[in-house]
Parts: C-alpha cells; sequence; structure tokens
C-alpha cells in the first residue's frame, strides 16, 4: 500500500456511474413495476452498493481502510437503459474514487445478477469516474514561482561543527521540489543577537525567511523569543497546524513552540530543529501556505 501517513485530512468526494443495458420492454417494465421474480431490484442493487463502499479496502488490495461519512446510490432510467449514479464522502487523507465506482460496479451487477433470468441479452454498459474533490485535486493553485527563500539553522552544535545539518537541508528539498528558489542557507548559534540580525536582513529581501532551530524548552532555545516580538501580524493557525499535524505523529510535538507571522511581506516561520519535525512541519504546511502570497497580492490590489 502507498504510504499516506504525510498526508492532511480533507473533505474528499467522487462520483462514480455505471450503465446498464437491457434489451427488451417487457424486462424494464417488470423492473419498474417491481415484478421481477428475484425481488425488488432497485432496493436489493442499493443495498448490495452500500455494503460494498463500506468493504472496498477488503477486496481492492492496495485500497486503504477509510471511514464513509456518507454514500448514496441513485437510478435513473432512460428507455432501456439503467443509469446508476454513486456518490461518497469522507475526511481522511486519501480519496474515495475507488469506492465510489466499487460501489457503482456492485451496484451494476447485482441489477445484473437479478434481471438476468427475464433478460438474457443485458449487458453493463460502463462504470466510470464522473467527478471527484478534495486533497491535491481541489487545493491545487498556480503558486508563484518567483518566491525566494532563506533558510536559518539556530543551532550551537552545527555552527560549531560537532554535528550536521539535517533539518535545514530537509526545508531546502521541500522548497526546491516546489520550484521556489533558495537565495540564502545560514548555520548560526543560537544567540538572540545572531537571530535578530537574520531578521532584520532577509525580511523585505525574501518572500519566506524559514528558521529550524531553538524553538524548544532549554534555556539556550530563544528562537522565539526573539522573533514573535518583531513580527507584524502573527499566524495563529499555522502554528496550530505545525503542532497538530506533529502530535498526530509523536506525543512529543505539543513541546514545540512553532512561531510564524509576517513582516511586511515576508513570511517568517520558526520551525523544530529535529529532522523529523522539520520535515513534517513543512509537509503540513506546504504548498497550502503559499496562498498567503496570493492574499497579499489580492490586498495590494484593492
Amino acid at each position: 500500500m502507498v504510504d499516506i501517513t504525510h498526508k492532511i485530512y480533507t473533505l474528499r468526494y467522487a462520483k462514480a456511474k455505471a450503465e446498464v443495458q437491457l434489451s427488451s420492454r417487457q424486462a424494464m417494465d417488470a423492473l419498474i413495476n417491481k415484478q421481477v421474480p428475484k425481488g425488488d431490484v432497485f432496493e436489493m442493487a442499493k443495498a448490495a452498493g452500500l455494503l460494498a463502499i463500506k468493504k472496498t479496502s477488503d477486496v481492492i488490495p492496495d485500497c486503504h481502510p477509510l471511514p464513509i461519512e456518507f454514500a448514496s446510490v441513485t437510478f435513473e432510467v432512460e428507455e432501456l437503459k439503467i443509469i446508476i449514479t454513486v456518490e461518497v464522502k469522507t475526511i481522511y487523507k486519501t480519496g474515495v474514487e475507488v469506492e465510489a465506482m466499487y460501489g457503482a460496479s456492485v451496484v451494476a451487477l447485482t441489477a445484473y445478477d437479478m434481471l438476468k433470468p427475464i433478460d438474457k441479452g443485458i449487458e453493463i454498459k460502463s462504470i466510470r469516474l464522473d467527478e471527484k474533490k478534495g486533497g491535491k485535486t481541489d487545493f491545487k493553485e498556480s503558486f508563484r514561482k518567483d518566491l525566494k527563500a532563506a533558510v536559518i539553522v539556530c543551532s550551537d552544535s552545527i555552527s560549531a561543527g560537532h554535528a550536521e545539518d539535517r533539518a535545514g537541508k530537509a526545508i531546502i528539498d521541500k522548497l526546491t521540489s516546489l520550484e521556489l528558489q533558495v537565495i540564502q542557507y545560514a548555520v548560526i548559534p543560537d544567540e538572540r543577537q545572531d537571530i535578530e540580525r537574520m531578521v532584520k536582513q532577509f525580511s523585505g529581501d525574501v518572500d519566506l525567511l524559514i528558521f529550524t532551530g531553538g524553538t524548544g524548552l532549554s534555556p539556550r532555545d530563544v528562537t522565539p523569543e526573539v522573533i514573535r516580538p518583531m513580527l507584524e501580524r502573527e499566524i495563529p493557525g499555522i502554528e496550530e497546524t505545525i503542532r497538530s499535524y506533529g502530535q498526530m505523529r509523536t506525543p512529543y510535538s505539543m513541546l514545540s513552540r512553532s512561531v510564524a507571522g509576517m513582516i511586511g511581506d515576508t513570511l517568517v516561520l520558526a520551525l523544530p530543529g529535529s529532522t523529523n519535525g522539520a520535515r513534517e512541519s513543512m509537509d503540513a504546511l506546504f504548498p497550502s501556505i503559499l496562498h498567503v502570497f496570493r492574499v497579499l497580492k489580492a490586498m495590494r490590489h484593492e
């Protein structure tokens, strides 16, 4: 199965359609008038489809088990054709396209099974995905590619050459994958004046100023104390997202003191200094956080 542990929860929706073609008017009349010997085709097929939707991961090996929070099966009749529509919703980390299509296929097969004794020419014509929403599909924007970033690592041990930086490199890898330009990468000790100097030097010159390290609880972890008073506008939702995302992966994320806010048009972030903490924070925020720059552009044109 594909690893989805890094993904975020969003509302997912899918609609699938199937078509069953009958060959005789007599069979269609029996269906509509509920005179099919095996029973009410619409009700039986609907029940089978709803059960199938909830059991998709049991029969499709690579499908993840997920909570089905809404499912519907509806029918339309056009001459000798039955059009089946299945809709599925969930709030989860992966989509429900296969669930919708599997449900539609089982509805169609159930109708086929019940009608074949009175219609030897019945056919299942098609099963297709009609619509999907959620995840990357719903929140994909044409983010600016000309955004510039600076990444600053705050660490006594790394700046002294006693340890290797991995957190900063993980941040750079994420930015590069989004085609953002990293124009500065620096390692500084956990000193107030050095952190303040970096903020003053790059705020206004870059769009994104990202610090990693110094957000813990040791006496030398002073990054939040330096950066927070310098912010013109804090963005608490970003901080909440970082901690919420991290808390689902480790119980210690509650101790992180990440910071987020604006200085002019520069978005300033202070992320955890551990490699996993930095990487997971970037996964939680990007690319959605880049919507900030669309908001700023809209404000400037008001």
